[in-house]
């Protein structure tokens, strides 16, 4: 039996207009008065997505998130970590010299900044939707102490779709690397992923992975789809990700959220 769901948010939980649909929300009401523990599970800042938690009324002592594509494990009510998996300061050296190879914009994430050696419209998106602060300074100037969460480069999606052919193996075995989406690539601790975050979670909630149902659209949803008892993608979803699926349910603009919790917790037709 389920017991968890854990959601990507942007292509999954939100329509394309970053809103949640109404059946989407009464799925997940009804799920979480029947028990069911319902998670975020996003490469955005826990900050990022505050308005969806308050919205989903996921803000309670027993609610958690899993942000930064599994980097941060947290309660959402208080900002309490319960894992978290970081990255060096010479992790952001090394990307931003690969970065000024490829040509490609660069910003890294700390707990509450956005932060960029260059002012440009993708790390101006990324602080935008995540409603944190965009700092424009060299790396250099960095505290080398200051908490790095993830480093991202970010352009063009033709830009991108060139440079991610070019990275050298090194960096793919030094780091998990994900696309996030078409404008997003992601460089994290290598331990992280989506699907180590929702792990972490499980164990400390107890449960199996038998008892978890995960359900996501992109590349960075892709360990945690295959890590979950039911791993569905989305009808959106790239093809990738529905390789490793156990279930494909529908897009993200015809409720394929409300779909899944209808069919496999609520045992209602959808």
């Amino acid at each position: 039996m389920y017991k968890l769901i854990a959601l990507d948010m942007d292509g999954t939980l939100l329509k394309d207009d970053k809103t949640i649909s109404k059946a989407n929300f009464e799925a997940i009401k009804t799920a979480k008065q029947n028990g069911y523990r319902i998670v975020l599970a996003t490469g955005r800042p826990a900050k990022g997505i505050e308005k969806y938690l308050r919205q989903l009324d996921l803000m309670g002592d027993d609610d958690y998130a899993v942000a930064f594509n599994g980097a941060v494990v947290q309660k959402t009510k208080t900002g309490h970590v319960i894992a978290e998996n970081l990255m060096e300061y010479g992790d952001l050296q090394k990307i931003y010299d690969l970065s000024l190879k490829l040509k490609l914009n660069i910003h890294t994430l700390t707990v509450n900044e956005c932060i960029t050696p260059k002012i440009n419209p993708y790390s101006q998106r990324e602080a935008r939707m995540n409603n944190i602060s965009l700092i424009e300074k060299p790396f250099s100037a960095i505290d080398k102490n200051e908490s790095i969460i993830k480093i991202m480069l970010v352009d063009s999606k033709e830009k991108l779709d060139k440079a991610e052919k070019l990275i050298p193996k090194e960096f793919h075995d030094k780091y998990t690397v994900v696309r996030s989406e078409d404008i997003f690539l992601e460089f994290l601790n290598k331990k992280v992923d989506k699907g180590f975050g929702v792990k972490l979670l499980a164990e400390n909630l107890g449960l199996s992975p038998d008892e978890i149902i995960c359900v996501g659209d992109a590349g960075n949803d892709i360990a945690m789809v295959k890590y979950a008892g039911l791993g569905v993608a989305m009808g959106n979803a790239f093809a990738e990700v529905k390789k490793v699926c156990n279930y494909v349910t529908k897009t993200n603009e015809e409720d394929g959220v409300a779909h899944v919790i209808h069919k496999f917790m609520l045992n209602q037709a959808s």
